[in-house]
């Protein structure tokens, strides 16, 4: 049993579940990661653009983000380099695909919270 000693309030916390929680909660590590790479919105608008299209170029990115396409690169290098996107070459040409169905589940429910959100207000 816990006291507050600002305002003398008496609360208990739940032992069992902390005890079941408290071993877990490092089990974050390297998950956020994810989110900051995800947080620069240039990063966004291109993983979202893989959730719609399976395979852009870079060149395809670019003219999507309204950027140069050494902008793109940067960006979808960054993406490889967590994980998030693979890349394919054909000739000189570099192809980018969200790395796996997970990323882009996570960019497509990111994408319905924030749009439940706005219906909301």
């Amino acid at each position: 049993m816990s006291t507050n000693k600002n305002t003398s309030e008496t609360f208990m916390h739940n032992e069992t579940l902390i005890n079941q929680i408290k071993p877990k909660i490092d089990d974050i590590s390297g998950v956020e990661e994810i989110f900051k790479a995800l947080a620069d919105p240039t990063r966004l608008k291109i993983a979202y653009a893989l959730t719609i299209a399976e395979e852009l170029c870079v060149y395809d990115v670019a003219h999507i983000i309204d950027s140069s396409s050494a902008t793109a690169s940067h960006h979808l290098r960054l993406l490889y380099t967590m994980k998030l996107a693979k890349q394919r070459r054909e000739g000189k040409l570099v192809f980018y695909s969200l790395d796996d169905d997970h990323v882009r589940q996570l960019v497509y429910i990111a994408m319905i919270h924030a749009k439940e959100g706005e219906t909301d207000e």
